[in-house]
């Protein structure tokens, strides 16, 4: 396995463009059945070299073993799975609701590939959110341009070898390089653009889409808070966040980025997570095998930085290696918004909390800043995951758990307004790819019905159209409605307990009578 990344040359990128142009024009990529292979060979392509991408993921960010196969190359290969195993039925042509006005013209909805498309990777999770897609967009019937990042020269290195090996290149083509490579592809239209990773490029990539009225989807990750409620489950809480700020070296852009905790709650969490730390880590997170290392020595600096000159104070962990691009899992308590910490994504092993003096301020401060790809509550109180989830807007709002909602099955992934747009993972990553067209197929009988369409137009004709086309409307409202007022648990008990002493009170007069 070689690390090293030879970069498409420039003058090829056209002629590869071209070429998956032609071979989707000629309706290679749309029947069922190679499509099915298609999926069948990319689920090969990693399941028959499991090893070699952990020796990839090793190289590029230090993953250890168990991190590479549960945070990246099993749950893809579950991913390619579930679009197997259900893209047949995506792909079938639908009905579109009955309506007596238009029935007679049998409109359906066609499942129709949109074209060649780009995908444009990550580096952190390098097969996760790289061969999903690519089988969301050969399932609905696409060619594929795969521009993996060149973060990860290993990983990208050998999926463009093994993309070779297994897969039809008359139909889907990995495109190896840095800035140059994308700018010069992102000179073409294309069916559709899918790109992952930071805002900064996100904005640039859709400015590019736009040149060529190409659509775009985002996933551009953000602060994701984590709301601490005094009375949750204190234990799991501590170990479910340091496991989803520690996993990949903090590079997740679903990771818990902050906490919110109530001032008074602060140093209690505080205490949770250092026993956690020391449950997780007896001896060192540097130690063989338990914890990823920062991806370039670029993030190193960024990530350490941020910690050297944070105003809050340093609880737990935080040890470096600039050598190796090591950072422990840090733990900052104390940290006021306008800490350095606070300033951007960290996307790093480094978890600030934010002590507030009540839950609302914590709200504001969410509210005041990007809608973030998550937001989390750690609560066993309903009422206090609602006052979260019903005051804020994210991408995801997840209660009790981190990072691990992109691999649950049935569940859209995607982000909302700065951290995102589009939705991906299963069928919603075929539908991204797929563009719904409408048909109807009219039979010439129609006419008797819709005559009055045709000129000379006519007062009997204008009164023929408004039967046909103007539904009833409903009565004009009298104003607007009253606010719906929660009652507590014992207005409801009251309410129950009045209804009982009434239905008795009949039932004897029923008796006497």
């Amino acid at each position: 396995m070689s690390d090293t990344l030879v970069y498409t040359p420039l003058d090829q990128i056209e002629k590869i463009y071209n070429e998956l142009k032609t071979t989707f024009a000629s309706g290679k990529s749309k029947p069922i059945p190679y499509r099915k292979y298609q999926l069948i060979q990319l689920a090969y392509l990693l399941k028959d070299n499991v090893k070699l991408f952990e020796e990839s993921l090793a190289a590029d960010l230090g993953r250890p073993q168990f991190e590479a196969r549960m945070l990246d190359i099993d749950p893809t290969l579950g991913e390619i799975k579930t679009t197997l195993a259900g893209f047949e039925k995506w792909a079938k042509q639908e009905s579109a609701p009955f309506s007596i006005n238009f029935s007679a013209m049998r409109p359906v909805i066609r499942k129709e590939p949109k074209g060649v498309v780009l995908l444009i990777s990550p580096f952190n999770y390098p097969l996760f959110l790289t061969l999903p897609l690519m089988a969301s967009a050969i399932a609905a019937g696409n060619a594929v341009v795969l521009k993996p990042t060149e973060n990860t020269p290993a990983t990208s290195a050998l999926l463009a070898d093994l993309v070779d090996k297994y897969m039809d290149t008359s139909l889907v083509r990995v495109v190896k390089g840095g800035v140059e490579e994308t700018t010069k592809l992102l000179e073409y239209t294309w069916g559709h653009i899918l790109y992952t990773g930071g805002g900064q490029v996100g904005k640039l990539i859709s400015a590019a889409g736009a040149k060529t009225l190409s659509p775009v989807s985002l996933e551009v990750g953000g602060k994701s808070p984590v709301f601490i409620d005094p009375k949750c489950d204190l234990k799991i809480a501590a170990k479910r966040i340091l496991w989803g700020k520690a996993a990949n070296a903090g590079q997740t852009c679903v990771a818990p980025d902050y906490i919110i905790v109530e001032r008074h709650f602060q140093d209690k969490f505080v205490q949770a997570m250092q026993e956690t730390y020391q449950e997780f880590y007896p001896d060192k997170p540097s130690a063989p095998g338990q914890m990823s290392r920062l991806v370039s020595a670029r993030a190193f600096t960024r990530v350490s930085n941020l910690l050297k000159n944070t105003k809050g104070t340093v609880v737990i962990g935080g040890d470096m290696d600039e050598a190796t691009k090591y950072i422990g899992p840090a733990i900052v308590k104390d940290v006021k918004p306008d800490d350095c910490l606070m300033s951007e994504e960290i996307f790093g092993p480094i978890l600030p909390i934010m002590p507030v003096d009540s839950v609302d301020e914590g709200l504001a401060y969410v509210n005041a800043h990007d809608h973030p790809l998550s937001v989390y509550v750690f609560t066993q109180d309903s009422a206090f995951k609602a006052k979260i989830f019903d005051n804020t807007q994210s991408g995801s709002a997840m209660a009790n758990e981190t990072i691990i909602h992109p691999a649950i099955y049935g569940l859209p992934f995607g982000g909302i307004g700065p951290s995102g747009s589009g939705y991906h993972s299963g069928k919603y990553g075929f539908d991204m790819f797929t563009h719904l067209r409408s048909s109807i197929d009219s039979p010439s009988w129609v006419d008797m019905l819709l005559s009055f369409r045709y000129p000379p137009y006519t007062p009997a004709k204008l009164k023929s159209m408004a039967r046909f086309m103007n539904a009833g409307l409903p009565p004009r409202p009298s104003g607007p409605p009253k606010a719906n007022v929660s009652r507590g648990s014992w207005s409801s008990w009251l309410t129950f307990l009045l209804a009982l002493t009434l239905a008795g009170s009949l039932m004897k007069r029923q008796i006497k009578l």
